[in-house]
Order: C-alpha cells, then sequence, then structure tokens
C-alpha cells in the first residue's frame, strides 16, 4: 500500500487502473491512455499531481540561497509569481532533480519538486540553506490538480468568482497567483497551454469533481509521458540523473553562466562543457517501423554502439514509436536501435515531436 492523495477515492470511483508511482497510489489510466491523450491534445484533461512535493523558502538571504543551489538564475525573477525551470545540481554537474521556482517575495520562494526524489532534496535543500538561515517548510495540507489542453483555460475559470476569474486570464506563461486559498500557476508538463491549481486538500474533491461535471477528462500518468515526450520534455531519472548534467540532458538553457562570479553549486564541474561539447548529447529518435521504442534498448551506428534510449513510447500525435536517447556527440541522420534480437532503422530529429497540438515530423 502506497501513500494516497486526497483524490484517491476519486480516481477509484472514476474506474482507474491504480499503479505504484514513487511510493503513491496513482492513476495510471481511466479505461483507455490513447484516448487521454488526446483529450488533452484536442479539448481538456486533468491530472492530480498531488504527490509532487512543495516548498516554501523564506528568510532575508532567501534569493542568496537560490542563486548558489540553481544552476539558473533566480535573479531573473523580478516579479510577483514569475516563475523559473532549473536543476539543482551535485558538486560534480550531475542532475539531482529539476524543478520550478516561483518568486513571492523578495524573502519567499516556492518550489515544485518531483516526488520520487523526494527524501534526497528535502535532505539537499536543508543541508544547503543552513549556512544562509532559510526557514524550508513543506506544505503538506495541499493538493495539486493540473488542468492541460485548448479548453482548460476557460474551464478553470468557469470555476472562479469574477475577481479571480480576471486575476488567472491575465497571467502570462510561467507565471502564478495566490488568489484566496488557491495558488494557480499557467505552467504544465503537456505542452499545451493551461493551469496547475494548488488547492488545500479539504478543496480538491469539489474542484475535481466540478472540472468533471464541466467537462474535463481526468487522465492519468501514462498519457501524462506520452504528452511530455511528444512535447519533448525531460523525465527525471529516465532522461536525466545525478551522472548526467544538463548539457549532456538537453538543458544547458537551463544553465545561467552570466554572471560570472556567481558560483552555483556544480559550475565548476560544469565549466569545460561549456566551449568543448560533452561527449553525449540527448536526441530525438523517431520509429517509421512498426515497433515501441523503451529505455535501455541500445542505439547503433556502423555495427558500433554508440548510445541508448532513455525513454520512449508510442505517440499517438504522430502513430509513430518515439523516444530520447543519449547518443554520442557526432551521431546524426539515422540510427538502428536493438529491439527484440533485431536492430531497427530510426530518425535522429531535435524534439519537441509535436508543438500546439501539431505534429513537428511526419
Amino acid at each position: 500500500m502506497g501513500a494516497k492523495t486526497a483524490l484517491y477515492q476519486e480516481h477509484l470511483k472514476l474506474g482507474a487502473k491504480v499503479v505504484d508511482f514513487a511510493g503513491w497510489d496513482m492513476p495510471l489510466h481511466y479505461g483507455s491512455q490513447v484516448e487521454e491523450h488526446y483529450k488533452v491534445r484536442g479539448e481538456a484533461g486533468m491530472f492530480d499531481v498531488s504527490h509532487m512535493t512543495f516548498v516554501d523558502l523564506k528568510g532575508v538571504r532567501a534569493r542568496e540561497f537560490l542563486r548558489y543551489l540553481l544552476a539558473n538564475n533566480v535573479d531573473r525573477l523580478q516579479t510577483y509569481g514569475r516563475a523559473l525551470y532549473t536543476c539543482m545540481l551535485n558538486e560534480q554537474g550531475g542532475v539531482v532533480d529539476d524543478l520550478i521556482v516561483y518568486f513571492l517575495g523578495e524573502e519567499r520562494f516556492r518550489l515544485v519538486v518531483n516526488a520520487g526524489t523526494h527524501d534526497k532534496d528535502m535532505a539537499w535543500i536543508e543541508q544547503h540553506a543552513q549556512p544562509f538561515a532559510v526557514e524550508v517548510s513543506e506544505l503538506q495540507e495541499v493538493a495539486l490538480i493540473a488542468v492541460q489542453g485548448p479548453q482548460a483555460r476557460d474551464k478553470v475559470h468557469a470555476q472562479l468568482n469574477e475577481a479571480a476569474q480576471e486575476k488567472a486570464a491575465a497571467l502570462a506563461p510561467f507565471n502564478a497567483v495566490e488568489i484566496g486559498e488557491l495558488f494557480i500557476s499557467r505552467t504544465g508538463y503537456t505542452g499545451e497551454d493551461g493551469y496547475e491549481v494548488m488547492v488545500p486538500q479539504g478543496q480538491a474533491v469539489q474542484f475535481w469533481r466540478n472540472l468533471h461535471e464541466s467537462g474535463v477528462h481526468p487522465v492519468g500518468l501514462g498519457a501524462r509521458d506520452t504528452l511530455r515526450l511528444e512535447a519533448g520534455m525531460d523525465l527525471y531519472s529516465a532522461d536525466m540523473d545525478e551522472t548526467t548534467t544538463p548539457l549532456e540532458a538537453g538543458l544547458r538553457w537551463t544553465v545561467a553562466w552570466e554572471p560570472q562570479d556567481r558560483n552555483f553549486i556544480g559550475r565548476e564541474a560544469l565549466e569545460p562543457q561549456y566551449n568543448t561539447p560533452p561527449a553525449r548529447k540527448l536526441v530525438g529518435l523517431i520509429l517509421d517501423d512498426r515497433g515501441v521504442l523503451r529505455g535501455h534498448q541500445r542505439v547503433f551506428v556502423d555495427g558500433e554502439v554508440v548510445g541508448q534510449v532513455t525513454s520512449g513510447s508510442f505517440s499517438p500525435t504522430l502513430g509513430k514509436a518515439i523516444a530520447f536517447a543519449r547518443v554520442r556527440s557526432d551521431v546524426e541522420g539515422g540510427v538502428l536501435v536493438e529491439m527484440r534480437g533485431k536492430q531497427l532503422p530510426a530518425r535522429v530529429v531535435k524534439p519537441p515531436f509535436v508543438r500546439h497540438g501539431k505534429a513537428c515530423f511526419e
């Protein structure tokens, strides 16, 4: 028996297939993973992501602390509610976790980090916060519902009063606002527009039911994975981990090298890769033959192993198997992927595979 979110009984009532995910009992799908995928791409779907870890940081030196802790530069956050995607690195430049940080005040920031790395992340954050006298508080009594898709924002607006609607509607992408007890962020993990709404646990069931009654389809972890893969978004522990630098994970854009005197954790180890490309890189693969690309499948060029698939699946939008693969830095064009004793040809492409609901490749 794993941990359960405030919406667990709702998932059972809706016929969810429940699986273990990072120690949580979470819905894999509610009958059809492909149908749920299409609902998000074409209409609106909602995900229970309450298993994520929510951390508030408070203190006079909170910004200074985050300038040290994170590879991206929180000095980019100057307006209330602004969000930033970044990684926490270890001293070797490997990714401890990827996360989103929100600016809620000069002495107050909020982090949203992965569920599967909870214990490690909390220990890492608390350890490095101590010298800065920053208070670290994990939010416990909240739920997070992600509503994603072309109709998602309108569906959420319909659940709010007029004043709250105006505040939410005014949000630009990667911005958030506190409205009463709600924390509404225009972020997501699908490549579609929408919100992630943090609500008190006691209000989560009713909010979920109201969205469902308005036509928002519940979506499980299965479709969440195919959606994020189509959108070209990394998954921690698959596409990156503590042995992988952001530059090897296609996340060079999340490392802020300026100002040069900002000494963030991992910078010294990472700097040799700044001008000289790392030996490995993350690429997209498209399989034109029948089959499904999966993690750990070996990738070949001219009979030589040049890397392996990190995560893969069938893309409902493309109608083909797609994947991320970490390969040698000189690999381009076509490769062969080993699948059940056979080597099938795949195309090397630059993600995303799908943008704004439209296929980027044929």
